[in-house]
């Protein structure tokens, strides 16, 4: 009789996958949910001016990520506790991060509900921003070393230093991520692509941090669930809710564990690169900095015809295959990689510019913009 060895899955994998799957099922199913609460509420976002769907849309989405995402972590979190010490967490998933990670995410999420009942001007928003990153710099979660872009090596930062930089890199996040919202999916598809590319890192053996593994994977899965309601065309979006709760977990996590900074950078390129464009413009041709406008990397794809549907996937592509470059390289090479892609994407933006211009002249609110208020 022949014996047939099968090998034993792992805690820990049962632990990612079963995570995963549940954050997606919870957010498929607390997505629509989510969408009537708006509507009872008035928490929508009404067509006019530079909005044009055709109807009134939920705006806070995000939420359903955010309820989805803590769901299944508690869930799997209150099973290891009832059947023992470890039984599915590893041991050194079991840290004061638990906690840390729950303070920056509910304080985002709050902060973006107030801002989609309220409708708050972007000068409340900023500010809202700088007091979520305040408050992970006081629980102690801060960026202590940074790659040197001409070695292999780790820069060790000052406490004043740490404490500036992970300010600007929390607050950035957010806004890069606010300022890509501007298409159907595009924000959450982003979001969901850098989250699984974080998570994939931290289960290197150079880096070995399951905890940004299990926290990277359930808010994919998460996000993955919301997506089938915002996905053009959006039956809910996004909102602040979303966006500051995303945008809050990508930059703790990517802080977490061995410098994935520079990976999250290169990651999270498009964004990145073309927030800093587009705030340049605006400051340099007199404008607020947050003043809306039709200069997006993504906006400038629709005006020379790619569809909705193929702006969004194009961009998809592109941060997919910078996550998959990110796998590739070590953390000078992420760092030379994000800087090649920087003068890339700003030399394609003019060339976009330039055949998209008489579009812009013609309609200059011609699809929905990112929800910047003055």
């Amino acid at each position: 009789m022949r014996v047939v060895i099968v090998p034993a899955v792992s805690s820990t994998s049962i632990l990612l996958v079963g995570s995963t799957v549940l954050a997606f099922a919870l957010a498929a199913i607390a997505t629509p949910l989510v969408g009537l609460l708006a509507r009872r509420l008035g928490m929508l976002d009404m067509p006019g001016g530079r909005r044009r769907h055709p109807r009134p849309i939920p705006r806070p989405g995000g939420l359903a990520i955010a309820v989805a995402f803590g769901t299944a972590i508690f869930v799997f979190w209150l099973i290891d506790r009832v059947a023992g010490h470890p039984f599915l967490i590893p041991e050194e998933v079991r840290s004061s991060r638990f906690t840390l990670t729950a303070i920056a995410a509910l304080l985002g999420m709050a902060i973006g509900l107030v801002d989609d009942f309220l409708e708050l001007r972007a000068r409340w928003q900023f500010l809202g921003q700088v007091v979520v990153a305040a408050v992970i710099v006081i629980a102690g979660i801060h960026i202590d070393f940074v790659n040197d872009p001409l070695s292999d090596r780790l820069i060790e930062l000052s406490f004043p230093a740490a404490v500036a930089f992970t300010m600007l890199w929390i607050v950035g996040m957010n806004n890069a991520l606010n300022f890509i919202d501007g298409l159907d999916g595009l924000a959450a598809g982003v979001a969901a692509i850098a989250a699984l590319t974080l998570g994939g890192l931290a289960l290197l053996p150079q880096v070995s941090e399951p905890f940004v593994t299990w926290m990277g994977f359930t808010l994919a899965g998460a996000v993955a669930g919301f997506l089938l309601f915002n996905f053009h065309p959006a039956r809910l979006f996004l909102g602040t809710t979303g966006v500051v709760f995303l945008g809050t977990m990508l930059a703790v996590l990517s802080i977490f564990g061995t410098a994935k900074v520079a990976a999250a950078l290169l990651v999270l390129g498009v964004p990145i690169i073309d927030t800093f464009y587009v705030l340049v413009r605006r400051i340099l041709s007199g404008q607020p900095p947050f003043a809306p406008d039709r200069g997006h990397f993504h906006h400038r794809l629709l005006d020379v015809g790619l569809t909705h549907q193929q702006a969004v996937l194009l961009i998809y592509a592109m941060t997919a295959l910078l996550g998959t470059l990110a796998f590739m390289t070590s953390g000078r090479g992420q760092i030379a990689g994000f800087i090649g892609l920087a003068v890339l994407l700003g030399i394609l933006v003019m060339v976009l510019a330039q055949r998209s211009s008489k579009a812009e002249e013609l309609d200059p609110g011609l699809y929905r913009e990112e929800a910047d208020r003055f």
